[in-house]
């Protein structure tokens, strides 16, 4: 069987393999050389690409989840008036690159929060703000089940290695003296336990002063969300940098 060279015949490829032997490495150089930059380009698009990739995982945002009830959720109050997106804007004027997710449920108990944990933590959360327990207290719960829940839910966190900032409740008056006392007492003694950043209260400053607070006397106004994200902004900032 025949075989040509760009189409010539047998005779004259032997003759030129033969007589001219620089001929091929003149022909192939210039496509060595091409295929040589084509690689090179190649690693240097490579290497670009994986920096880009390092320099746009280094400015991601971290995100802080808040879990918690109507509280957080923004019960009574304007998108811009929540919760939410006034701690969002409180990191971002101080120089924190942080996007608050809300899962906040109005009416949530902690029983409602451990149920619907595994849901909530597909959003993948760098840090969890958790505020639950006064739905619990109004409902008279059992203290010992409210830090079962609790329990239940720092500890799943905790397996997610996702940083956890507990933010304390206190029980109403009108439950009495014993009750208080054993359901104040779970948050507290949680975080001593888990070595968890600790809010003693979630309402410090605002509860029961009528002109921070809703008609329902329970939720707090736009005033009431404003200063209590004053008070609780250093120690999330604090917990966004010891998770930095």
């Amino acid at each position: 069987m025949a075989y040509t060279l760009f189409g010539q015949d047998p005779a004259v490829n032997q003759f030129t393999c033969r007589e001219k032997p620089g001929l091929f490495r003149r022909l192939f150089r210039p496509a060595g050389l091409a295929f040589g930059i084509l690689i090179g380009a190649m690693s240097l698009f490579g290497i670009h690409d994986a920096q880009a990739a390092d320099s746009a995982a280094d400015n991601a945002p971290q995100t802080l989840m808040l879990y918690g009830d109507s509280l957080m959720a923004g019960y009574g109050l304007s998108h811009e008036e929540g919760f939410a997106p006034r701690l969002e804007a409180a990191l971002r004027d101080a120089g924190h690159n942080v996007k608050v997710i809300n899962s906040s449920v109005s009416g949530d108990t902690t029983a409602a929060g451990l149920a619907r944990l595994d849901w909530a933590l597909v959003d993948q959360p760098d840090m969890v703000l958790l505020e639950l327990g006064a739905n619990d207290a109004l409902r008279g719960v059992e203290p010992a089940r409210t830090r079962e829940n609790l329990d239940a839910i720092i500890g799943k966190l905790r397996d997610r290695d996702v940083a956890v900032l507990l933010a304390g409740m206190m029980a109403p008056p009108n439950m009495g003296k014993e009750y208080g006392a054993e359901f104040n007492e779970i948050y507290p003694e949680l975080a001593a336990e888990y070595q968890l950043a600790f809010y003693p209260f979630f309402l410090d400053g605002v509860a029961a002063d009528s002109s921070l607070n809703q008609d329902d006397g329970i939720h707090p106004n736009a005033d009431g969300v404003k200063l209590i994200v004053e008070r609780i902004l250093p120690k999330v900032i604090d917990v966004l940098e010891a998770d930095s």
